[in-house]
């Protein structure tokens, strides 16, 4: 089978397309034969090495890429029930996604309903898991409260606008272009913020009378980090978890208490998909929107698997709205 390896970390050119041979679904795995592949800033952070020391996100290199991805299921592992070869699901792995065939665990796995597109599963699989737990778990919304989105246009933002608009919260978003404000109004943001032009911060104060947001969800990290603390109420919190921008080298606990005795958290999403009770129940509220049309998968493109390097490229460069996907089959 092809698949996507790095044997060292780097930049795209790391990046290698190889023969391998065809796993086998262990005791309580499923083989799944890819047809899409998600593309996410984790497989950057992860072929640059920024994981390379931690404990939490396995680099162990060799490593084939890419943790989502969705297709029929090839065959079944000792154990499995509930799941059948022929099957259409979206799986969670932890790598190995970026490939023609993939092993994942069954209770990582997730049946596609018959009324929802393939492309479309595998587009909401991880941001549509990583956008629930955000506003149902990490800071559980509720109606009335007021939020910051940092990149709002990008494939998790605007799931990220949309279910907070779904849980009655007041939506405040950046976008970076025209083109991205025009998305992020679309879905309903109540203030979107032309962070290139204008002090995310003071537009925040501003419309909040000073007060600042409940919580801020923040992907980009090094450039907003410090912005975002200071963009909350007195013990409101700051969830980071991304750093499109780099990764925050250090905050000194007096910064948290002079931004008004906030909070700061990194969520891993492996710790709120601990049990296939939770998986499958945030898989179930995704499907059940995107079925009913409350909520839109932003898809920006696919691209053959062999052009892997080009969907990190754009991905690096901030160039989509919405969600890149490899074609592996």
């Amino acid at each position: 089978m092809k698949a996507v390896q790095i044997n060292r970390y780097g930049g795209t050119d790391a990046l290698c397309v190889v023969d391998r041979d065809i796993p086998a679904a262990g005791p309580g795995e499923v083989l799944v034969k890819v047809a899409y592949a998600g593309v996410n800033f984790t497989d950057i952070y992860r072929r640059q090495g920024d994981y390379a020391r931690s404990d939490t996100y396995l680099t162990k290199l060799p490593l084939v890429l890419g943790i989502e991805g969705g297709g029929r299921i090839d065959s079944i592992g000792e154990g499995v029930t509930g799941l059948v070869p022929g099957d259409r699901v979206v799986f969670f792995v932890p790598n190995g996604a970026y490939a023609e065939y993939a092993v994942a665990n069954a209770s990582r796995v997730a049946r596609v309903p018959d009324d929802i597109d393939l492309d479309s599963a595998v587009a909401l699989m991880i941001q549509g898991l990583t956008a629930h737990y955000l506003t149902h778990s990490a800071y559980d919304l509720k109606t009335g409260d007021q939020c910051l989105v940092h990149a709002g246009a990008g494939g998790v933002g605007q799931l990220l606008v949309q279910i907070a608009k779904l849980k009655g919260a007041q939506v405040l978003t950046t976008a970076g272009s025209d083109a991205k404000l025009d998305i992020v109004r679309r879905l309903g943001a109540d203030l979107a913020i032309p962070y290139r032009q204008t002090d995310f911060r003071e537009a925040v104060m501003q419309a909040t009378a000073g007060r600042g947001v409940d919580v801020v969800y923040d992907s980009v990290g090094k450039d907003t980090l410090r912005g975002s603390l200071r963009s909350l109420r007195t013990r409101g919190l700051c969830v980071l978890f991304g750093h499109s921008s780099g990764i925050v080298d250090s905050i000194a606990p007096m910064e948290l208490a002079e931004a008004g005795s906030v909070f700061l958290t990194r969520p891993h999403m492996e710790h709120y998909v601990a049990t296939q009770e939770e998986f499958q129940g945030r898989m179930r509220d995704l499907f059940t929107w995107l079925a009913t049309g409350q909520l839109k998968v932003p898809m920006d493109r696919k691209l053959p698997l062999q052009c892997v390097a080009q969907a990190h490229d754009l991905l690096e460069a901030r160039a989509t709205a919405g969600k890149l996907l490899l074609s592996c089959d």
